[in-house]
């Protein structure tokens, strides 16, 4: 048994870039930044920052293109994926990238109701049919039409 599961929270670092492939599926790309800060052995105060690369799919992506923006807090669930290419220069370079499976976005709605929204990718074990109703591409869905029906 084996599990690939990575769960950030991090400021995104600059507005997704989303590309339609031929087949009408959307993909977004961008980076999310992850600090830590602690207090070094002479009592400074040392934050240090890891950067991620997010790779959004289908509905994810859709919702990322219309509500990521730089700056912006999000929870995200995902799989680390790496994969290889060849540079211009006939080197092979590596890159390592999440794979969104969830995500949410934390801290204040822009109307300032302070309200969290969360969606999936809509998809479960790469099958085709849409498995949550948050993400649907018939649905004219935004977060801020989202009802707030929590118990707490």
């Amino acid at each position: 048994m084996s599990v690939n599961k990575v769960i950030l929270v991090g400021n995104v670092g600059k507005d997704p870039e989303v590309r339609h492939l031929d087949s009408n599926v959307a993909v977004a790309n961008f980076s999310l930044a992850t600090s830590e800060t602690y207090t070094a052995k002479n009592g400074e105060r040392v934050t240090t920052t890891e950067w991620h690369n997010i790779v959004a799919w289908r509905g994810l992506a859709d919702l990322a293109e219309k509500y990521v923006r730089k700056g912006r807090q999000l929870y995200i669930e995902g799989r680390i994926r790496t994969r290889s290419y060849d540079d211009k220069d006939g080197n092979k370079r590596y890159v390592t990238e999440i794979y969104a499976d969830n995500m949410m976005f934390l801290g204040r709605k822009e109307d300032g109701n302070g309200a969290s929204d969360s969606f999936d990718n809509g998809y479960n074990n790469a099958q085709s049919a849409p498995a949550s109703s948050n993400v649907n591409s018939d649905s004219t869905f935004t977060p801020e039409s989202q009802d707030d029906d929590l118990p707490f």
